[in-house]
């Protein structure tokens, strides 16, 4: 190189260092080029989402308003400029209340569909099966619904209620004002014989008494030997844990029995607004629910959130406390996405711990710790007009607690385990 340097002639040597600098430049200038329209084509491309609930099967009666309630938070967020600048683009899949379908589309959405987050399930059976695909993908999942706890995740956001904030001061309250002799009955999978095995700890703590545990399978109408053994217990109070369409079958029976609501209440723990649309609310009339949300709440941020819902759907539609924890979460995770720059699922995830929305009827908070969120629980009388009067709420908001301290953790997951095991290694009974 020394050689030709010092041996070709001057304008030769220029000229040819010329070209050298004029290729380097082109090659910046066209990696830049390339650089800024990669940016700008992922500027543009809108952020897609999943949200994956049964629009089919016995679980539709409940999980087809909690999609109509992410897709308004969708518009809604959108309409004021989207994320990071980008537009929300949703794609709802049907798990058709079928647990292999929640997992078979969970999987689906990561892989194929490229979402960057997961909206979705109700029943915990079809959480647990969602669950190792949305961890061993390291994804993230917004769980709606109040549940059994026993569970934490670092990828699941669980914006219903931990025991602690329904289950559990359920008991207590209506021991204080119903009476002491509990029946237990509940849909035949791992919720119900989960928040029963916590509901009869605490009956037993505080002086309660079971005086019956009748389960029945997902989707089933055969109700009649159940509300036989409802008859015959003569208890103070029904603690309902049945999901889905079952809970037509079931309130009818309870009626054709002569059980009167107003002498023994059934408390229900996955009725509310929504599945009263399809009951008859002069039936239903001083039974029980107990939630962190109704629709009857009076404040201003209520009145706003139950006009848009109705502006949307129509005048008919009613709000509930699984529609409001769906909406919130696309609040929640929208937040997260603005504070973190990105919709990378691992920053957005560290971002999520500590964020807050103020939701109708109260600000939730997610825990650093557990990913739950801080709620106040309430409890609500069921009105002949299909609404409930309240009859109480927790003067302050409460910390989730998802495992509950009458057992250890280990014995709780043991619990769990037996459970699985007995259904043959699923989360409900297969019938």
């Amino acid at each position: 190189m020394l050689t030709w340097v010092r041996t070709t002639a001057p304008w030769v040597r220029v000229t040819c260092m010329l070209l050298i600098a004029t290729t380097i430049v082109i090659a910046a200038i066209i990696a830049l080029v390339m650089s800024s329209s990669s940016d700008l084509e992922t500027q543009n491309k809108p952020v897609k989402i999943g949200i994956l609930h049964s629009l089919s099967g016995t679980m539709a009666i409940s999980e087809r308003s909690v999609v109509d309630a992410a897709l308004l938070a969708v518009d809604e967020i959108n309409a004021g400029g989207g994320v990071i600048g980008r537009q929300i683009l949703p794609v709802v899949v049907d798990g058709q209340s079928d647990w292999i379908t929640f997992q078979q589309e969970a999987e689906r959405l990561i892989t194929e569909e490229d979402v960057s987050v997961i909206f979705g399930c109700w029943t915990s059976a079809c959480r647990k099966m969602v669950k190792p695909v949305i961890e061993r993908r390291d994804h993230l999942l917004f769980y709606p619904i109040q549940y059994e706890g026993l569970e934490e995740s670092p990828n699941i956001v669980y914006t219903g209620a931990a025991p602690n904030q329904q289950i559990i001061p359920a008991v207590k309250w209506f021991l204080d004002n119903r009476g002491k002799r509990f029946f237990l009955v509940g849909s035949d999978y791992v919720f119900p014989w989960a928040a029963n095995a916590i509901i009869k700890d605490y009956l037993g703590y505080l002086g309660g008494e079971t005086v019956g545990e009748e389960y029945i399978l997902l989707g089933s109408k055969e109700v009649d030997d159940v509300i036989s053994k409802i008859v015959a217990a003569k208890p103070d109070v029904i603690f309902n844990t049945i999901n889905g369409d079952t809970n037509l079958a079931f309130f009818q029976g309870l009626a054709s029995s002569g059980i009167d609501s107003y002498e023994i209440p059934t408390v229900s723990f996955s009725i509310a607004e929504e599945e009263l649309r399809f009951l008859d609310s002069e039936l239903m009339a001083g039974n029980y629910a107990v939630w962190n949300y109704f629709q009857s709440l009076d404040t201003p941020d209520n009145h706003r959130f139950v006009e848009s819902f109705k502006r949307k759907y129509g005048e008919d539609r009613v709000v509930d406390d699984a529609i409001r924890a769906g909406y919130l979460g696309l609040y929640l995770w929208a937040a997260a996405v603005e504070s973190a720059g990105t919709d990378d699922v691992s920053k957005v995830k560290e971002s999520l711990r500590g964020q807050q929305f103020d939701a109708p009827g109260e600000t939730v908070y997610v825990d650093s710790e557990n990913l739950h969120t801080w709620k106040s629980p309430i409890i609500g009388q069921i009105k002949a007009d299909g609404q409930f009067g309240i009859v109480w709420k927790s003067e302050t908001i409460i910390h989730p607690v998802p495992y509950p301290v009458s057992r250890t953790r280990s014995q709780w997951n043991r619990f769990l385990i037996s459970l699985y095991d007995k259904w043959g290694g699923s989360w409900a009974n297969p019938g």
